[in-house]
């Protein structure tokens, strides 16, 4: 087949001629074909874009990608929503019912929070996470990772000490810190505010008094370590404070006589000393504490005064039975031998 060519007629041959390009006119020729097929597509993806309103293929595809990542990422805050507000409970159940029923403090809301405020550690999110979602769901995540942590530190906390329960009954508080027979003393004060014998202003009465003749036996209420052992002109006057552990202790003041010492390990129902009438009192009695957690409560709702006191004396007997038998049993043992 024939070239097919452009030719023009050469008016000095009279003959037809085909015509020559140069290489330059060539190169020109395709730039310029290039140059326009960019502007061409150019113009044609601000029409598609700006004047339809349309968007490209390329951005629907990360618009649909971000919106399935999106709806995933829902679906996680959705559980954590749900994981938060389990342990929110569990939180409520330990400090109100778990660490209180074993004498332990609650958690404060600096230990459970620790660690989130201050350095902004998710700086980096910001440039790849304009709506702040996925910052969102990193901070909570990380947030309920701590506090599941220092909530299994506290039941393991609990569970260690559920295993002393038994150590526990024996050493609150439960007992009368004086015989029972109402022939011997008469409660002259009970917990709460009264008007102050000396100064009649009224104030927070911080114990219950048991008005009876000085001599008479106090008892520890519970077991316990004797924490301090104070002789004081005013004030409490001979006064003893014993430390039960699981966040109780007892102060029994006025007293007349001691018969413990600091650091001296006590039982529920071992004699302690007797009654008396020194330090800052109206008349002889007894002043008795409960303190919980540092902060005195009503003793009566730890002791029954109902109590046979046939019943209270004989479990007091048995106490010293008891006490006896352990302080003697290693000398009896070196007897025999």
């Amino acid at each position: 087949m024939a070239n097919k060519g452009k030719y023009i007629f050469n008016f000095k041959t009279l003959m037809y001629e085909e015509e020559r390009e140069s290489k330059a006119s060539n190169v020109w020729r395709s730039v310029a074909y290039f140059a326009s097929t960019i502007v061409m597509a150019m113009l044609y993806f601000w029409i598609y874009t700006s004047v339809l309103g349309l968007e490209s293929p390329k951005t629907i595809l990360l618009k649909k990608t971000n919106d399935r990542w999106c709806s995933k990422i829902e679906v996680m805050n959705s559980n954590l929503d749900k994981y938060q507000s389990t342990l929110e409970a569990l939180e409520l159940r330990d400090d109100d019912i778990y660490r209180s029923i074993f004498g332990m403090n609650e958690i404060s809301p600096e230990v459970r929070n620790a660690g989130f405020g201050g350095v902004n550690r998710y700086g980096w999110l910001e440039e790849v996470d304009r709506d702040g979602l996925l910052r969102k769901t990193v901070v909570r995540l990380d947030v309920l990772t701590k506090k599941s942590y220092v909530q299994s530190k506290s039941f393991d906390e609990v569970a260690l000490l559920s295993k002393r329960a038994g150590d526990m009954a024996s050493c609150i508080p439960a007992i009368s810190p004086v015989n029972t027979d109402k022939s011997k003393y008469r409660l002259s004060s009970t917990f709460g505010y009264r008007a102050d014998p000396f100064t009649k202003k009224t104030k927070l009465h911080s114990g219950v008094d048991f008005a009876m003749k000085p001599g008479n036996p106090v008892y520890s209420t519970g077991d316990g370590v004797v924490e301090s052992v104070s002789f004081e002109f005013f004030g409490y006057g001979n006064s003893i404070v014993i430390d039960h552990g699981f966040g109780y202790k007892t102060r029994y003041a006025h007293m007349k006589s001691i018969s413990v010492v600091e650091g001296m390990s006590v039982k529920r129902g071992e004699c302690i000393g007797e009654t008396g009438n020194t330090g800052r009192s109206s008349g002889p009695h007894l002043h008795y504490e409960v303190i919980y957690k540092d902060r005195q409560v009503n003793p009566a709702n730890y002791y029954d005064l109902d109590i046979a006191p046939s019943e209270y004396a004989a479990m007091v007997q048995a106490k010293e039975i008891t006490s006896e038998r352990i302080t003697l049993h290693p000398s009896h043992r070196k007897s025999k031998r």
